[in-house]
């Protein structure tokens, strides 16, 4: 995987980023849980998560991106420094 420094930062981005846009509406949770799985085996730390997502935007999925994003982050095992 290529990365760049984000701005003025030490902190390494991907140059590939994985979308997010259909999650909540096209896509169900457990779907995203597998794509965000895949992307971050293969290196990238990177991910598209604008504020109007899920696309389409509607009121019954708007913020469902953002909710199945932190319910994977919960299951994630953590690095103690």
């Amino acid at each position: 995987m290529n990365y760049q420094k984000l701005g003025n930062t030490n902190l390494d981005v991907s140059t590939i980023c994985l979308g997010t846009m259909t999650w909540g509406e096209q896509n169900s949770q457990e779907e995203g849980f597998e794509q965000m799985n895949y992307a971050l085996d293969h290196g990238v730390n990177f991910w598209d998560t604008a504020e109007l997502y899920a696309i389409p935007p509607k009121q019954e999925t708007f913020g469902h991106t953002e909710i199945i994003i932190g319910n994977w982050f919960k299951k994630q095992k953590r690095e103690t420094k």
